[in-house]
């Protein structure tokens, strides 16, 4: 269950996020997790200058696109059930996580030419985890009707960042080997990993709200 933020300070994540950037550098998107915010609370998200918002379920994105639409640049970046294409297309950006055929099938009838996504690939191996198999993405990617701009990647959870660094040097390769220009990847505790080894977009939760 998501712990929920209660409060946010907008002077404290501003500088918060200026320090973030400020090692990331001016070419990484910096994404907050929407999942932790509730409605209420999105106003000072916007007060301490967030721009990206990723959330992971429709009714959260459907809600809060309805109370602070172009506030706020939205992206995609729960698992997408296919039978939630439909809705969640025309409120995003981007989506960060195709990784089945039955969306794929779904991004046919509703993408168009203007659809962006990035390809979650599952580069642990992780049994049970969403996405792409490494040796299975380019072909993925060849079925797939609608613009492919990058990869994702979510690296089997660590309290040690540098365990992350190979999964995140691997996406980069299969990025790399595509010509993809896309890399989201790296949350709160291992996002300067995957700066270091090419991320364009971090995404950061609790850690960087509370």
């Amino acid at each position: 269950m998501v712990e929920m933020i209660e409060d946010i300070d907008p002077a404290r994540l501003r500088a918060r996020l200026e320090e973030v950037h400020a090692v990331a550098g001016p070419d990484v998107e910096v994404l907050v997790a929407g999942k932790y915010v509730p409605l209420q609370l999105m106003g000072a998200l916007a007060e301490a200058g967030v721009e990206l918002i990723g959330e992971n379920r429709l009714p959260d994105l459907q809600a809060k696109v309805e109370r602070w639409g172009d506030t706020f640049t939205w992206d995609f970046i729960g698992n997408l059930q296919s039978r939630k294409v439909r809705d969640v297309l025309p409120l995003v950006r981007l989506i960060h996580s195709v990784g089945t055929e039955s969306v794929a099938k779904r991004l046919a009838q509703y993408g168009g030419a203007d659809t962006e996504v990035l390809v979650q690939v599952n580069v642990a191996g992780e049994e049970g985890k969403g996405g792409v198999e490494p040796e299975a993405l380019g072909a993925f990617i060849a079925e797939l009707p609608v613009r492919v701009s990058g990869l994702s990647t979510m690296p089997p959870f660590t309290e040690d960042p540098e365990a992350s660094r190979p999964h995140f040097a691997r996406l980069a390769e299969l990025a790399a080997e595509h010509d993809l220009a896309r890399l989201s990847m790296g949350t709160t505790q291992d996002w300067r990993v995957a700066v270091e080894e090419g991320a364009t977009t971090i995404r950061l939760g609790s850690g960087l709200l509370r």
